[in-house]
């Protein structure tokens, strides 16, 4: 078993070249000192997820998979890839931009459920994201992944589907942009929604693109 020493070490190198570390750290440890989070902390998991100073683009997403949590990697899987493929950069870019953080609506795989995996555990994000982005000041958009963070962040301010929240995206810029889950269980979706792809998609790109090379 990876201890927590050995995962804190290991997010500190997979961080290098990232200055202001320090506030993170120290809200990374008192997740883990949470009791809500007391069992994941106990078997040696740390939570997922990453911030920087100079972050200009968060990422929102769900709850880590199971294979993002085993390899201590958020987006560590074919949805990741998609993601990825989306934002138009390399994996090195997605995980190593001091430009570009990943906040999911919970930092912990949440287990599985009756058809896919259970939904981020309520009150989680409400303790954290705020602390987060408290200290991201330098933040232009962010990412919603998925019906839970556009429920989330847009309130209100949704649609009454994920789809037309989505096909709407151009009313919730520049400060957030909502997205479908890439996850491969989405295909149909993509099919039937050619729009995401030929509107959406260059526009992320293009942005994407100025952040992470500027």
């Amino acid at each position: 078993m990876i201890s927590v020493k050995e995962t804190l070490l290991a997010e500190k190198i997979q961080c290098r070249g990232v200055t202001h570390l320090t506030i993170f750290e120290k809200i990374r440890a008192e997740i883990m000192a949470d009791p809500m989070n007391r069992a994941y902390t106990e078997q040696g998991i740390p939570p997922l997820f990453k911030a920087t100073k100079d972050a200009r683009i968060v990422v929102v997403g769900q709850a880590p998979g199971r294979k993002a949590q085993e390899t201590r990697l958020v987006w560590n899987d074919p949805s990741g890839d998609r993601l990825r493929d989306w934002l138009g950069i390399t994996r090195k870019q997605f995980y190593e931009s001091k430009y570009i953080a990943h906040i999911p609506m919970d930092f912990y795989y949440p287990g599985k459920g009756k058809s896919g995996d259970n939904p981020p555990r309520k009150g989680f994000a409400e303790k954290w994201h705020p602390r987060l982005l408290a200290e991201m000041p330098k933040v232009e958009t962010m990412l919603f992944v998925g019906g839970y963070a556009q429920k989330y962040y847009l309130g209100e301010r949704r649609k009454e589907t994920l789809t037309e929240t989505v096909r709407s995206f151009r009313e919730y810029l520049p400060e957030y942009l909502p997205l479908v889950h890439p996850s491969p269980r989405n295909i149909g979706w993509f099919k039937r929604n050619p729009w995401f792809e030929q509107e959406l998609i260059p526009m992320l790109r293009e942005f994407t693109s100025r952040v992470v090379t500027s």
